[in-house]
């Protein structure tokens, strides 16, 4: 066994060992605690910033596109709400021990289905900082221990964040174990990871389509997939025109780095003429790149966009548009190049509303609003460790509950099976 191993092991053995301590933590003294760090993280701005400007020098060097170094970025208003985050979650509803069910059988014996940890999860993710916080916070809430790798550009921060975090557990009397950075940023260091099924419960990858494909092929480990969010919003003959043409500008331009931002647009073929020139000129002000298909490009001056195009997900402020045959043919398009992650309509028409919702298979289908409300503190979770692609055991903002599985516990007085 290598050297290299050997240290992984004995990290992941140390890691799974504190799930027997976290486990002993009662309800309130987790949400007591959880407030602390959300305070420590406070308190900590000013080093957490420091670490932050590191990282983005080195996304300057590296050349990091716009949007990821905005991803990147903390502010003293992004450490803020990072802090107001962990306190969120203190408040959230216990998730462990919750009977879902319970019955009697005929024997009278009694069994309930009880929700419990996971156990050890490994989070790997690329840039955003605040997903250190959001995930320890939520693992810990949920009694997971959480083992983070964030990507090679956010290291300082992510490392600024953590020690923060892991100062409170210690001053607690708790193994720092419980929230640990993975100590092996490389690929191989993550080739390991999801390789330890002896220690590690569910790896969660979230980030590029390449590091998702990786993992999903090579983990031993259970996956649950935080895949790309290549978002539709698909303005329909019957939409109002003026809340339409604020959707699609909103699901583009308002953060357009972001997993649930609109990639393409699709336009029913019966408006094509007056919508596209309305849209022309409401994306105008926000220097979006547009591209289109051929019908586009009849009715508005763009880039022609090519099939890759419309299956790609720019996390940039470029948008592919194209024309379709009515709602079929959104449905068809977004069957093809969809990723399962959000898809929207905008109409007034409530039958052809209800086909989108029921035909399209994705984690979040809207009406008449945009793609950027698929978040967990939106849908009122708290704070999610992604936006889940799978369809088991999570889909959609992976919140609290999603940090559980169950155990049957069942009692009797004396039965036999005969």
């Amino acid at each position: 066994m290598s050297k290299k191993r050997e240290k992984m092991e004995e990290f992941l053995r140390k890691a799974k060992k504190s799930a027997a301590k976290l486990a002993t933590l009662k309800s309130g003294e987790k949400s007591a605690i959880l407030h602390k760090m959300a305070d420590r993280i406070h308190q900590r701005s000013s080093s957490i910033l420091k670490a932050n400007a590191k990282d983005m020098a080195y996304a300057e060097e590296i050349g990091l596109s716009k949007a990821l170094k905005d991803r990147l970025l903390l502010t003293s208003e992004r450490i803020e709400a990072m802090a107001k985050a962990v306190e969120e979650i203190a408040a959230l509803k216990e998730p462990v021990g919750r009977v879902l069910e319970g019955w009697e059988i005929e024997n009278g014996m009694r069994i309930e289905k009880v929700s419990i940890p996971i156990g050890v999860i490994g989070i790997i993710y690329e840039s955003r900082p605040n997903v250190t916080s959001d995930a320890a916070a939520l693992c810990f809430k949920s009694s997971n221990v959480v083992i983070l790798k964030g990507g090679k550009e956010a290291q300082n921060s992510n490392e600024a964040i953590a020690k923060a975090m892991q100062e409170v557990l210690e001053e607690e009397g708790l193994p720092k174990e419980i929230v640990s950075l993975l100590p092996d940023y490389s690929r191989e260091g993550v080739a390991k990871l999801i390789k330890m099924d002896k220690y590690v419960d569910l790896i969660i990858p979230r980030g590029g389509e390449a590091l998702i494909r990786y993992v999903s092929e090579n983990a031993s480990v259970p996956v649950v997939k935080h895949d790309k969010g290549l978002c539709h919003t698909y303005i329909d003959k019957d939409a109002d025109f003026d809340k339409a043409i604020k959707i699609a500008v909103n699901a583009k331009v308002q953060r357009p780095g972001v997993c649930n931002a609109m990639e393409t647009l699709l336009v029913d073929y019966a408006i094509k003429d007056e919508i596209l020139l309305r849209l022309y000129e409401a994306f105008k002000p926000h220097m979006t790149t547009l591209k289109g298909c051929a019908l586009t490009k009849e009715v508005i001056d763009v880039e022609a966009a090519s099939e890759e195009d419309f299956d790609t997900e720019y996390l940039d402020n470029i948008l592919s548009i194209k024309v379709v045959d009515g709602v079929d043919g959104a449905i068809e398009h977004i069957r093809r190049y969809g990723s399962g992650h959000s898809e929207a309509i905008v109409t007034e028409n409530y039958t052809t509303a209800e086909k989108f919702l029921n035909e399209v298979d994705a984690a979040c289908v809207y009406v008449n609003a945009s793609t950027r409300f698929t978040d967990g503190g939106v849908f009122g979770f708290g704070a999610e460790v992604g936006i889940s692609t799978n369809k088991l055991h999570a889909r959609g903002p992976m919140g609290i509950n999603d940090l559980t599985t169950y155990k049957y516990r069942i009692y009797g007085d004396g039965q036999i099976r005969e």
